[in-house]
């Protein structure tokens, strides 16, 4: 068999030459050995109808082998002669034909020089992607984050125009002023909370002893 990958007409024909051959070489094997055991079975009849024939069957299982083994010895010989021919003038494509699918081969050409440069700016544009698409998603993270603290922001905001508001109604529209008449009125609640909660215990105690 031929040791010639034929990789290019393994593509044309969707299997390689040498299976082609290889199943033709079994085919035409199992056809022989088929046919010798149909002689041998003939032979084995007619000799029913000599009984003073003093041929074995033994013998002629012994002889339809060494026939075999004749046939198959020239079926060899007569087969790589044939596979030589039909492998270089029947399922070979020659070197200046080009398939369809590699027309763009023609029209583009490059030499190996050249595509393992390709090669190496793909995978060098596809380091770039992954790199800028990590720092794409840190940028978003980080977006997320500054919007996070945006809203926050804008409630301290929210609450500080509430603040300024309470202290323009109760007349002080100054900062100073607001957060003295905050700290002032936070006094109160702090008396007033103390003062509760020391009238609660004494209901307690008082309900204690009843």
């Amino acid at each position: 068999m031929s040791v010639n990958p034929m990789a290019y007409e393994a593509q044309f024909f969707g299997f390689t030459p040498q299976t082609c051959m290889l199943r033709v070489y079994i085919a035409f094997q199992d056809y022989l050995f088929e046919m010798m055991l149909v002689v041998e079975s003939v032979i084995l009849k007619k000799l029913v109808g000599f009984p003073d024939c003093k041929i074995s069957p033994f013998q002629i299982r012994k002889s339809t082998e060494k026939f075999l083994l004749f046939m198959k010895d020239h079926f060899d010989k007569l087969f790589s002669k044939m596979e030589e021919v039909l492998l270089q003038l029947v399922l070979n494509i020659p070197e200046n034909v080009l398939l369809p699918e590699d027309k763009v081969q023609e029209q583009y050409p490059y030499s190996k020089e050249q595509f393992q440069a390709l090669q190496d700016e793909i995978r060098q544009l596809q380091q770039q992607y992954k790199a800028e698409a990590s720092a794409g998603q840190a940028l978003r993270a980080e977006l997320e984050e500054q919007k996070a603290v945006q809203a926050e922001l804008e409630k301290i905001l929210q609450w500080f125009d509430g603040l300024e508001n309470i202290c323009r109604e109760h007349g002080t529209g100054n900062f100073k002023e607001s957060f003295a008449f905050l700290t002032q009125n936070s006094k109160k609640l702090q008396d007033v909370l103390k003062e509760v909660e020391e009238k609660s215990k004494k209901i307690k105690k008082h309900g204690q002893l009843l």
